[in-house]
């Protein structure tokens, strides 16, 4: 394919014009960002009704991807040359953090056709243009959290509710809240993608390479043998590996007895860098963007999103930069983070609901702590947090805090309420409580910054401070001070 200059200055204007006819065009690129930075539409795995079988033929071009990452056939070697050349998007001139929810929805709800659809995959991306950091962060989808305006549910109804009650924004603007008000940040933007334009834009690229750890079963969707080994019919040996899009998807979206969707989280995370490395190749990013149009003909029904054309193209240009060092990864699961300095770390424990759902308990403490190792420039703490005082960090949080006087002395509570105020911290009651032998301290809905202020304050060792997750706790933090405890003086 050649590209002459003509065509070349009129590559934008038939997007302009394309955009102002077709209020969908917007879908359909930002996919671009997905897969050319930090992530891409993998997590659209598991949902939309069994359409698989059933998708159009088209005549797209794509790659054929060899073991040396090369066009395999001559004639194939000679096309991709001629379609190096492309329109470079201009880069991403935003100066903050962008951070963005990718979001796949159940099969089994589009299947039934029951109601409006859970999502069965939550993934947070983020993307800091100062320091050219990346990171990915997966939310499972038992998480008990608060839905606003509905109560404690599992996040993956949060879609679904927004869905139901055709809330301003859908389903897609509640689960933004809800994770907004789970991970304590902003989301910038959402895309949710069905899993047949994630299987076809990975044969479009090519394919993906996988590094598979051990010998992997998995259920390729529309795939009508019986009688299957468990895990399913189709086996991806161990090794380097290239898979195209159904392989991928089911590589994906595969659940085995002992890993949960904590070790399929890391897998999508997997196929996620995979498919950026595909991007890095010259001749795949040629590919898209010379054919962005018949892209978005076949692609654009399976993209639901908030982002504009002129975002999605800049900001996948800049982000194709990150290095892969630089792309922080981590699952909130039992000791389940991959990000440094957190390893052997709960951020979630195994508990029931009051109905009896099995579900997983946010350790919101350790959750708060991993955001702030993957939503940072390399640092522990978050940009904020790291140009700020202890004082200044407890007072960012705002937590509620009450006192209990299990020291046996009077008016104990009293005064170290009026030294704490003094200080900045909100102390909401003081209460009397039976005889302790040292100052507890509890957690109930992830105060890291908090609890660190008074444990370093009040001399408290780790050993008597608890994370105790309880979302229908009336104060944040609980301090119940022991017979050690003096208030300094003022």
């Amino acid at each position: 394919m050649t590209t002459t200059t003509a065509r070349r200055e009129g590559f934008f204007r038939r997007w302009a014009n394309r955009f102002r006819a077709l209020d969908g065009l917007t879908k359909t690129l930002f996919i671009l960002f997905l897969v050319l930075g930090i992530a891409s539409s993998v997590v659209a795995f598991n949902y939309v009704n069994f359409l698989t079988a059933h998708a159009p033929s088209h005549t797209l071009p794509g790659l054929a991807l060899s073991d040396n990452g090369e066009p395999q056939t001559p004639e194939e070697a000679v096309q991709s040359q001629n379609i190096f050349s492309y329109v470079a998007p201009q880069r991403w001139d935003g100066a903050s953090r962008v951070n963005v929810l990718v979001m796949g929805l159940d099969a089994r709800d589009w299947e039934t056709g029951q109601g409006a659809p859970r999502t069965d995959t939550m993934i947070v991306l983020t993307y800091d243009p100062v320091s050219n950091t990346a990171g990915m962060l997966s939310v499972p989808r038992d998480l008990w959290v608060e839905i606003p305006g509905f109560g404690h549910e599992k996040i993956n109804n949060a879609y679904a509710l927004g869905e139901g009650s055709r809330l301003p924004g859908g389903g897609a603007g509640l689960a933004v809240k809800t994770v907004e008000q789970l991970l304590g940040i902003t989301i910038n933007y959402y895309a949710q993608i069905d899993f047949v334009a994630f299987e076809r834009f990975i044969d479009i690229i090519g394919g993906v390479k996988l590094n598979i750890p051990t010998d992997t079963r998995v259920e390729v969707i529309g795939d009508q043998r019986t009688n299957c080994p468990p895990g399913g019919c189709t086996l991806i040996p161990s090794g380097r590996q290239v898979l195209n899009g159904e392989l991928a998807l089911a590589y994906a979206r595969a659940r085995h007895k002992g890993d949960g969707d904590f070790d399929r989280s890391q897998r999508q995370q997997d196929v996620i860098l995979a498919m950026r490395e595909q991007l890095e190749r010259d001749d795949v990013r040629a590919v898209v963007l010379n054919n962005l149009l018949k892209i978005y003909d076949e692609l654009s029904n399976g993209i639901n999103t908030n982002m504009g054309i002129e975002e999605a193209l800049s900001l996948a240009w800049s982000v194709k930069d990150v290095k892969i060092e630089n792309i922080r990864r981590g699952v909130l699961g039992p000791n389940a983070c991959q990000a440094a300095g957190c390893i052997g770390k709960d951020y979630v424990t195994i508990s029931n609901s009051p109905d009896g759902l099995s579900i997983l308990k946010p350790v919101s403490q350790n959750i708060r702590l991993l955001r702030d190792e993957i939503f940072s420039a390399g640092t522990v703490r978050s940009p904020l947090a790291a140009s700020s005082e202890a004082t200044d960090l407890m007072k960012m949080e705002a937590a509620q805090v009450s006192i209990f006087n299990g020291s046996g002395q009077g008016g104990l509570a009293e005064s170290t309420k009026a030294y704490l105020e003094a200080r900045g911290m909100l102390i909401s009651s003081v209460n009397s409580a039976d005889n302790v032998g040292g100052t507890l301290i509890y957690d109930y809905t992830g105060n890291p910054y908090t609890v660190q202020y008074l444990a370093t304050l009040m001399g408290v060792n780790s050993a008597r401070i608890y994370s105790r997750y309880d979302p229908n706790s009336a104060v944040d933090v609980e301090v119940v001070l022991g017979p050690e405890w003096v208030v300094p003086a003022q």
